[in-house]
């Protein structure tokens, strides 16, 4: 038996219940990991809550990302062994599979044996956030050296990872907040240039700083009526990526026609799976960042730790915004 969070019904964090379950044994392609920390991510909260671009089956279980130690293995013949201790990376439907537990079976897939340099905490919290960040700012246009990027959410884990990952790419992030009391710790996670929106024009700052020639790329995972701002922060040929829907309001989403007229932009969305589906693609991101931690180039910031039985805190810090970096949960051995 493990401890395992499931839900029954879509809603808030309050869904969430910790329940006893036998987990079995895995079958071919699959092994069970004993889990050791949980790292969470805004796409559960969106699938908990019914706004996901899946649909929770119930009782569903949740969690993409963690770290633990094989417990067993559904094929004898593996470059992986019982006790090793893995990464399990976000490459797996939340409709078959979820983290969130002591034990989890998980596609053997989705395992990487954990990096030298990440504690257990650190081990889950790394993918989902850099592999989102080098997917979206690799694939959408090189940076020459001094293009800017603009980081919205920067205090995120995403944006975090992001000013790094662009950081490492050449290019220069400029990050942006709502409010002015996360700008020292932005500046303490090597962003040159912050931006608080409540109190500054975006596209106005954004061109004072490239002297007024706009920056490359806008990295957004917020959404909704507000790319029009961030359009007009664009220089020629830039491009406007949206990664995830923290307005709520990404039905909303418009076309910013006359900026996209003008300045010949570029509008797109980035979802990390089907790029880390493409096996080039997939090493390519992971020689990247296990060469950024070795370098120390890279480094996953850890906002706040919870035990697993406050499952419904862990998830309500998440969405509260309070954090800057990656929540995660642990579990005691």
């Amino acid at each position: 038996m493990a401890r395992v969070v499931r839900f029954h019904q879509t809603g808030g964090p309050e869904v969430l219940q910790l329940v006893d379950e036998t987990i079995g044994a895995p079958v071919s392609g699959e092994a069970r990991v004993r889990i050791q920390s949980i790292g969470l991510n805004r796409a559960e909260a969106a699938y908990r809550s019914g706004t996901y671009i899946e649909q929770p089956v119930f009782p569903s279980r949740i969690g993409y990302e963690a770290a633990g130690i094989i417990e067993a293995l559904g094929d004898a013949q593996s470059e992986f062994k019982v006790g090793d201790p893995v990464c399990i990376l976000p490459e797996f439907s939340m409709t078959r599979y979820g983290v969130c537990a002591e034990t989890a079976i998980v596609p053997s897939a989705a395992l990487m044996k954990r990096p030298a340099e990440l504690n257990e905490i650190e081990a889950a919290a790394i993918w989902m956030p850099y592999m989102t960040a080098w997917g979206a700012l690799s694939a959408c246009t090189p940076f020459a050296n001094g293009d800017a990027v603009v980081i919205t959410a920067a205090s995120s884990s995403v944006g975090l990872a992001a000013i790094q990952v662009a950081k490492r790419l050449g290019a220069v992030p400029i990050a942006v907040t709502r409010t002015a009391e996360k700008r020292a710790t932005l500046i303490a996670a090597g962003a040159p240039h912050i931006i608080v929106s409540t109190e500054e024009d975006i596209a106005e700052r954004v061109m004072s700083i490239t002297q007024n020639k706009g920056a490359r790329m806008v990295f957004d995972p917020i959404a909704g009526p507000g790319v029009i701002d961030l359009a007009a922060a664009l220089g020629l040929g830039g491009v406007l990526v949206i990664y995830g829907n923290l307005s709520g309001r990404g039905h909303e989403t418009p076309y910013p026609y006359m900026q996209a007229m003008r300045k010949n932009l570029t509008m797109r969305p980035y979802l990390i799976f089907p790029d880390m589906a493409i096996p080039a693609r997939h090493a390519a991101a992971c020689d990247f960042i296990l060469s950024g931690l070795k370098d120390k180039s890279l480094k996953p910031v850890i906002a706040k730790t919870f035990p697993l039985d406050q499952a419904i805190e862990a998830y309500r810090y998440l969405e509260s915004n309070q954090q800057i970096g990656k929540v995660v949960i642990t579990v005691p051995s």
